[in-house]
């Protein structure tokens, strides 16, 4: 049996914007078979809502922490997430935070 998709998000501190942070990370979930958003927030760090299976969820984040080779990450926290259907279907970037 598979395992059911769970839902997380993630908030990246460091230089994160402006860097292609974004666009990394919608490669790497779409990579991985994920679902969800990224965005960059008003206080400079990005927020990533990602759905899918635990080990996928795992590996954007370890992809996350490493980041694109222009950004420098200095941390990644996580938290779990309400699935939310209306971002199950693809992995986008969105521009209004």
């Amino acid at each position: 049996m598979q395992n059911a998709p769970g839902a997380k998000r993630y908030h990246i501190s460091g230089i994160v914007q402006g860097v292609g942070f974004r666009y990394f990370a919608q490669r790497m979930a779409q990579r991985l078979g994920l679902a969800g958003f990224v965005r960059n927030l008003a206080d400079g760090r990005v927020e990533v809502y990602a759905i899918g299976s635990p080990e996928a969820l795992a590996q954007l984040r370890r992809e996350l922490e490493r980041g694109p080779r222009s950004a420098e990450v200095s941390s990644v926290a996580e938290e779990d997430a309400a699935f939310d259907p209306q971002y199950a279907g693809r992995f986008t970037v969105e521009y209004d935070a």
